[in-house]
């Protein structure tokens, strides 16, 4: 695969994908599908969202694309649950993409998205030079945006209601959690738009209530002790220690 875009430096430590560059893993080893289903679709409680949506369109916006796992297991969750008549769409940000290969192989772990896997994989390689791809007869748009997060959101106007704060560990990628991420979010968000994510370090913590979020901890997956979920409200408060039921 030719582009002009770096590519992900990874190596393969017991049949699942880990990045040399930033040290860390790209899901858990625990079981990264399950993780993506807990922390990102049940942290955004998308399965009863989605059962009501009362719009013809919802947006979910992604930080850190990897492995496409999240995207696919929205689309599943998306095609069981939402209205035959609304449409996706998921805008992700990825700034180090991982080549068609790696990518065949990490997906080929979940043998169970298969549905929708070969036409991303099909289209993965227009993806990395600006292309958006549409899925199920126009049910799903998925968007990848290749660059740095923060970059990429600043020229965004496409409102969120849903965001998965994913990629790397702050301590070990801080140039993607700065505070303008966070006030990118504030101003792709309205009122109920949420959040999950699987990090619950200070930092970002502070951030997002700095930014007008609303934030939760709640037990993290695996063998992660925390995670924070929350909403934006435009109001500064202070973060709950409360697991969230």
């Amino acid at each position: 695969m030719q582009n002009s875009n770096p590519s992900s430096a990874l190596e393969w430590r017991d049949h699942q994908p880990y990045s040399s560059q930033f040290e860390d893993v790209y899901f858990s080893s625990d079981n990264g599908l399950q993780e993506t289903q807990y922390v990102f679709l049940q942290g955004n409680r998308l399965a009863e969202r989605w059962q009501a949506l009362q719009t013809q369109h919802f947006t979910v916006i992604e930080t850190g694309f990897g492995t496409g796992l999240n995207f696919l297991c929205c689309c599943q969750l998306w095609l069981e649950t939402a209205p035959s008549d609304a449409t996706l769409h998921f805008i992700s940000v990825e700034k180090y993409p991982l080549t068609l290969q790696d990518l065949k192989t990490a997906l080929d772990l979940w043998p169970d998205l298969t549905s929708y896997k070969q036409v991303f994989l099909a289209h993965y390689p227009a993806m990395l030079n600006g292309e958006s791809i549409s899925i199920s007869d126009g049910r799903i748009r998925l968007t990848l945006l290749i660059g740095d997060a923060v970059t990429q959101l600043a020229m965004l106007n496409s409102p969120a209601d849903a965001w998965l704060l994913d990629g790397f560990a702050p301590a070990k990628n801080p140039d993607m959690w700065q505070p303008a991420l966070f006030s990118n979010m504030a101003r792709l968000s309205h009122a109920g738009t949420t959040f999950a994510t699987f990090t619950s370090a200070g930092d970002v913590r502070r951030n997002l209530i700095a930014a007008g979020f609303k934030v939760q901890k709640r037990p993290g997956f695996g063998r992660k002790r925390e995670m924070l979920v929350g909403h934006y409200s435009d109001e500064l408060d202070t973060v709950s220690d409360k697991p969230k039921p």
